[in-house]
């Protein structure tokens, strides 16, 4: 891990969230991503119940959320592999700004998503 003297502004970290129709996309979903290097982690989490207006309906579906821990510098690479590879019309794609944290991990996540990071493959 980095040393914390390097740890990037916390403000320049995110914490994206999307969710996926089932567990094997929720994996594909998380592989792609990582092997981009548009994130440094993406936690798979238990599917939830979720609700929502589509279409003028309102609808109900079992979902597998993701968090995903990225950089403002890598949003916009992170967007465009969840929309190349997200079965939805529309996929929640939602970042949050990271406001501090250990200083250890911010600067892991930096590192591990800046330009010098090698793509896996």
């Amino acid at each position: 891990m980095p040393d914390a003297s390097q740890s990037p502004d916390p403000a320049e970290l995110l914490v994206v969230i999307t969710n996926t129709p089932d567990a094997e996309t929720a994996a594909r979903l998380s592989r792609a991503v990582l092997e981009a290097r548009a994130a440094a982690c993406v936690n798979r989490l238990a599917p939830v119940e979720s609700e929502y207006w589509w279409q003028g309906v309102l609808e109900q579906a079992r979902e597998w959320p993701l968090l995903i821990k990225t950089t403002r510098a890598r949003y916009a690479a992170l967007e465009a592999v969840i929309r190349q590879h997200h079965p939805y019309d529309v996929p929640e794609i939602i970042a949050l700004p990271v406001t501090t944290g250990f200083a250890p991990y911010l600067a892991w996540v930096g590192s591990e998503t800046s330009t010098g990071a090698q793509p896996a493959g």
